[in-house]
């Protein structure tokens, strides 16, 4: 009394169990036991994000689920990785929409018109907060092969990647 109490507490938590749709929780804890449930491991994503936070949390997502992520902050450079890139070296693009320097249209074209059709070919799948018709039938018009929305929807972001990959 009168001195104080110091108290500690230890937690663990899972890190990462995302389930590829809403479902029981005992699909949740299958997907936990099995270290790959989704089928993704080794699968390659470029992720082009300008937002830092946006870009975090979909890497996250992507990461727990066994993809190997990496970034590009606008078009420009995800066109320039894509083109450095060996044919196949990434299975999609999440491409952003409204980013600075290059947009995910101009970027998603730029990709499409390059002269190596195996690399013009990859998967792209816009990531944009347009979630309209208009929106969607835009990003087809551009040649992407999927349309998400933002805020990510994490069974919507698994089960495109998962039907397109």
């Amino acid at each position: 009394p009168n001195k104080g109490t110091e108290v500690i507490l230890q937690f663990t938590f899972e890190t990462c169990v995302i389930p590829l749709a809403e479902s029981s929780d005992a699909a949740v804890e299958e997907s936990a036991k099995e270290p790959d449930a989704s089928g993704f491991a080794s699968k390659r994503i470029l992720l082009v994000e300008d937002n830092q936070l946006n870009q975090e949390i979909a890497q996250t997502i992507l990461e727990c689920q066994n993809f190997i992520v990496e970034t590009a902050v606008d078009g420009s450079v995800a066109v320039d990785m894509v083109k450095k890139a060996d044919a196949h070296y990434y299975d999609a693009i999440l491409m952003d929409i409204q980013m600075p320097v290059m947009n995910g249209y101009e970027a998603t074209k730029a990709i499409r018109k390059l002269e190596d059709k195996e690399k013009a070919n990859v998967v792209i799948i816009a990531m944009t907060a347009n979630a309209f018709e208009e929106d969607k039938e835009k990003s087809r018009q551009a040649g992407m092969n999927g349309h998400l929305s933002k805020p990510i929807e994490i069974p919507s972001l698994l089960a495109t990647l998962k039907e397109f990959l």
